[in-house]
């Protein structure tokens, strides 16, 4: 017999060859367990080496350690994993004999049957053959039994203190912890930038805030590598936005940051001969100079900017003009650079018209924005103080109508406050001709809401009704015709601004009489050059100029109203009778009923209408009858009433 496996193309018993493939595939594992045992150890060692390297790293070693410490690390870590490596160089495949004693021991039967379903017979002895058979088939019964085991490299008898499971334990730890850092750390180990350095090289660091919150730069480091002091209990505190500016006289400039710092270009030319790196401090972080080496590590800590407060100091007031008087309390830790006070409809106002119950309504649509307009500050950069704000608003579509008025105010850094909303009634210009009032109310209705177009139209028919009782004068008449027609002729948004416009210059005139309008107008504008010199500083010369023309403008206003009294010898005017403003309010109500009635309905909405004509009519009678018993100049006074009156 010799130890020769024999040729599968031998001539052999089919019984034979499945025995003889389970026999191979044992065999190779075998092999593949032996050269496991014997090379695992070694990779065990090289594994652990490699953890601790990255604990090390991942803990943040590499950072705190100047270049020179880091590759004397690097290289030590790699001798120890040459020397645990270095037994692999005694390794040797598992021969085809020890794959077999593994195998005869795995079986647990005696008389090696593993080695013996190898062997061969060489004899031709017809009985030798015989007894060979016999024993091959006692062999062969065994096989199922035959098996190469698992491997078992006993690493417990290479490290009896379970150093490994030390260092996989730290390295799940400092895994974790490093957080998005990990390659960072990683590579601070084969980063010896710095190491051959120039000992005269000059490394400068500051922080310089921004403009807007007046504070000093912060020095942190110095000639000869000097860091500058800073505070022992955490990091420095600087304001959000600050630039922290790196200068290297001589050599590279290698700054690694983390945290809420990032990289922008400078924004002027370096210095000849120098580098220069500048970084946006935008949140808590970490700046370190990694070369030239020796520089500390700076840690920020980013105040943010606080946004400011306004708040009303008082409620709004009406002035004497009209005007809106508002005054306000604005705060901020470095100070407001404006201000805006914003003028909007009243939510219930607006839901008024709106659909929100599903219902035929269309939702408001107003001609013109809110009023908005800015605020006057205390001082340029208002830290803490009360301001006051004066605007006219009274000639505003927005006049008169309630609102709700909402202040704001920013910062340097965009920073945006507002106050909590203020209900109120805009104030708006007090018209003592009844005709000019009611012009004026339409005017509002129309310009916040197109829609409500026929209802104005509506309005502005009924009051034409019986012109030679309450329009007597020719122009008032063909003016509130004219508007009118321009009403009805409106198809666009800019069209019916142009009614709102003409509403307002036709109230004005029947309100100022025409020439009173020239005088009212010279006052006003002579009051607010004087408003607005002052406001600004204006010199003492230019204060007595317009304070002389205030004089004479407030002069022809007095000459005015004296003319008038002469004219108009039985006092102010008055309004509508009610019976007249009763009649008027009806004659709209049906304007209004007829846009969506039936044919039925319309016939009897016509005859109401015509009723009202009637009583407009014996209104008039009425009134001529009385007049023909007054006094004859008081007859012909109330005969020369203009548009109204």
């Amino acid at each position: 017999m010799n130890g020769v496996i024999p040729d599968p193309s031998d001539p052999i018993r089919d019984d034979d060859a499945l025995s003889r493939l389970k026999l191979a595939q044992a065999l190779d594992r075998a092999i593949y367990a032996i050269a496991w045992e014997r090379a695992w150890p070694n990779l065990a060692r090289l594994l652990t080496v490699v953890g601790l390297f990255l604990v090390v790293s991942w803990a943040g070693l590499w950072l705190a350690l100047p270049f020179l410490a880091r590759a004397i690390g690097l290289v030590v870590f790699a001798g120890i994993a040459i020397a645990v490596l270095f037994p692999l160089i005694r390794f040797r495949w598992p021969s085809r004999e020890e794959a077999l004693g593994r195998l005869d021991r795995g079986s647990g039967i005696r008389h090696r049957p593993a080695t013996t379903l190898t062997d061969t017979l060489t004899s031709q002895d017809p009985i030798a053959k015989v007894l060979w058979q016999a024993q091959r088939e006692r062999t062969l019964a065994s096989l199922k039994r035959i098996r190469a085991g698992l491997p078992q490299p006993r690493l417990a008898l290479h490290d009896p203190w379970a150093l490994r499971g030390l260092v996989m334990v730290m390295l799940v730890a400092t895994f974790f912890a490093a957080g998005d850092e990990r390659a960072m750390r990683l590579g601070a180990a084969f980063d010896w930038n710095g190491v051959l350095a120039p000992t005269n090289v000059r490394v400068d660091a500051w922080v310089t805030p921004p403009l807007y919150t007046g504070k000093p730069p912060v020095i942190l480091s110095a000639a000869n590598k000097e860091a500058a002091a800073l505070p022992a209990s955490g990091p420095l505190a600087v304001p959000a936005g600050s630039t922290l500016i790196v200068r290297s006289s001589g050599g590279s400039l290698d700054v690694v940051v983390s945290g809420g710092l990032k990289e922008v270009a400078p924004a002027d030319a370096t210095p000849k001969g120098t580098n220069e790196k500048h970084f946006t401090i935008s949140g808590n972080g970490t700046a370190h100079v990694r070369a030239p080496s020796g520089q500390p590590q700076w840690a920020f800590a980013a105040t943010p900017d606080q946004p400011p407060t306004i708040t009303l100091a008082k409620d709004p007031e009406r002035q004497a003009r009209g005007a809106l008087q508002l005054s306000y309390k604005i705060e901020d830790d470095y100070g407001v650079t404006g201000a805006e006070a914003q003028i909007g409809l009243r939510a219930a106002d607006v839901g008024k018209d709106g659909a929100k119950e599903g219902d035929s309504k269309v939702a408001a649509r107003p001609l013109f924005p809110p009023p908005q307009f800015p605020l006057v500050l205390p001082n340029a950069r208002t830290r803490n103080g009360v301001g006051q704000t004066v605007k006219d608003l009274s000639e505003d579509p927005y006049a008169g109508a309630d609102v709700t008025l909402t202040l704001t105010a920013k910062d340097e850094a965009g920073n945006e406050a507002r106050s909590e909303p203020f209900n109120m009634r805009l104030p708006e210009r007090l018209f003592t001709n009844s005709l000019a009032r009611a012009l004026i109310e339409q005017r509002r209705i129309l310009a916040l809401d197109a829609n409500k177009n026929s209802d104005v139209y509506a309005a502005l028919d009924a009051l034409m009704i019986a012109p030679e009782l309450f329009t007597p004068d020719a122009g008032c008449y063909l003016g509130l015709r004219s508007l009118a027609l321009q009403l009805e002729a409106a198809r666009t948004d800019d069209a019916m601004r142009d009614v709102v416009a003409s509403m307002w210059a036709f109230a004005v005139t029947i309100e100022d009489d025409g020439v009173a309008g020239s005088v009212n107008a010279a006052l006003r504008g002579a009051q607010d050059a004087l408003k607005r010199a002052l406001e600004r500083g204006a010199s003492e010369d230019e204060i007595r100029v317009l304070t002389q023309k205030l004089r004479e403008a407030m002069a022809g206003k007095v000459r005015d109203l004296a003319r008038r009294a002469e004219q108009n010898p039985l006092g102010p005017r008055q309004p509508f009778p009610a019976e007249v403003q009763l009649i008027l309010d009806k004659s709209v109500e049906l304007r209004q009923k007829t846009q969506n009635a039936t044919p039925e309905q319309l016939e009897e909405l016509a005859k109401q209408q015509d009723a009202l004509r009637d009583q407009l009519q014996a209104y008039r009678k009425s009134a001529n009858n009385r007049a023909k018993t007054g006094n004859d100049g008081a007859n012909q006074s109330t005969r020369d009433r203009k548009c109204g009156s």
